[in-house]
């Protein structure tokens, strides 16, 4: 036999469903097929097979080992049925098996292709916790644009629970109806949803992108949502950070109606801005000076300068923010963001 090629351990697990051959549907884990030397002449590690990852089904159920692997010779992923005769396949050279392009039924082309889902840790088991920073300031304070700059240079994920709401709202799911009738009047949509909201989104992130470290723009913005918060998470984990953003109320005014020109969102007018912006000073500042009094509160005034904006930013998350990343020189993105280089022109 070759020599075998050691490579790291395959840590992945995928998911397969809604395929045209049901048999195929299921949970693969990574293989414990021993090293054996493929069709090819490869020798791969445990979990490996065409010098690829490679998985069994996690039912045992396969009559093949590994059930869902890498084709040398085709240059293709593959997925066997139970009887270890294969069942879809799709060209690529990729490292990992595509979850965003069609797979084909083998050798015979048309069929309801799966949906394949990549996850970094066992969705059988429960999920790791996020590490939470809560990003809070007046309406245009800047919180989305520290956010994605954090999000873009320091690897970190940005959840903006406005954009997690009005995206909610257009899936015309059960909550949208209420949730259009809140936002509409300037009101703080209900506890419950915001918080079903955040959990589920950062559980599904967490499972398929494997990162923990969530900025959430624009939550709690009430004692009310803190509480939601503690009844999921519970009141006695470590209370996240909170970055809040100050900026004087003409200063947002002129930045929101800048921004209406070409934001689209209905509630970027006059009337709206001051609804806002009373609302949140009744409700959320509350909030502010209870992280206050714990000592857990960053204020930064956005009014100044967006570097050393950032800069204080970036120094407040470095303690959890991988240090490769906090290294490298800033992306073309993050330059745009800190208005270091102009917008792109939009082609007409």
């Amino acid at each position: 036999m070759a020599e075998i090629k050691a490579l790291p351990p395959n840590t992945f697990y995928l998911e397969v469903t809604g395929s045209g051959i049901p048999e195929v549907d299921g949970l693969f884990v990574p293989s414990t097929a021993p090293p054996a030397e493929s069709e090819s002449g490869t020798v791969s590690s445990l979990g490996y097979w065409n010098g690829k990852m490679a998985w069994d089904r996690a039912d045992g159920k396969s009559a093949r080992s590994p059930a869902l692997s890498y084709s040398n010779s085709y240059t293709s992923w593959r997925i066997c049925r139970l009887d270890g005769h294969l069942a879809y396949d799709v060209t690529s050279e990729d490292d990992l098996p595509p979850t965003d392009r069609e797979w084909h039924v083998y050798k015979k082309g048309v069929t309801p292709a799966p949906e394949v889902v990549l996850y970094h840790f066992d969705p059988r088991e429960p999920c790791p916790k996020p590490n939470v920073v809560f990003v809070l300031g007046g309406p245009g304070a800047g919180k989305g644009t520290m956010c994605e700059l954090a999000e873009c240079q320091l690897g970190w994920t940005h959840l903006s629970m406005g954009e997690l709401l009005r995206a909610e709202r257009k899936a015309s799911g059960s909550t949208a109806a209420t949730i259009e009738e809140f936002m509409n009047a300037g009101k703080l949509v209900p506890n419950a949803i915001m918080v079903s909201l955040l959990e589920n989104t950062m559980e599904a992130m967490t499972r398929t992108t494997g990162k923990v470290n969530f900025l959430l723009d624009g939550f709690p913005r009430s004692m009310e949502n803190l509480e939601g918060w503690w009844k999921v998470f519970g009141e006695e984990a470590d209370l996240p950070k909170m970055l809040y953003f100050e900026c004087p109320f003409e200063v947002l005014e002129k930045r929101i109606l800048g921004r209406a020109k070409y934001s689209g969102r209905s509630d970027d007018n006059v009337e709206s801005i001051k609804k806002r912006f009373e609302i949140f000073k009744a409700e959320t500042l509350p909030t502010v000076e209870f992280f206050k009094s714990k000592d857990k509160c960053l204020e930064v005034d956005t009014s100044h300068d967006r570097q050393a904006v950032y800069d204080l930013v970036s120094q407040n998350l470095a303690a959890y923010t991988d240090e490769e990343l906090a290294a490298k020189p800033l992306t073309e993105r993050a330059e745009i963001l800190l208005g270091l280089r102009p917008y792109p022109k939009k082609s007409q």
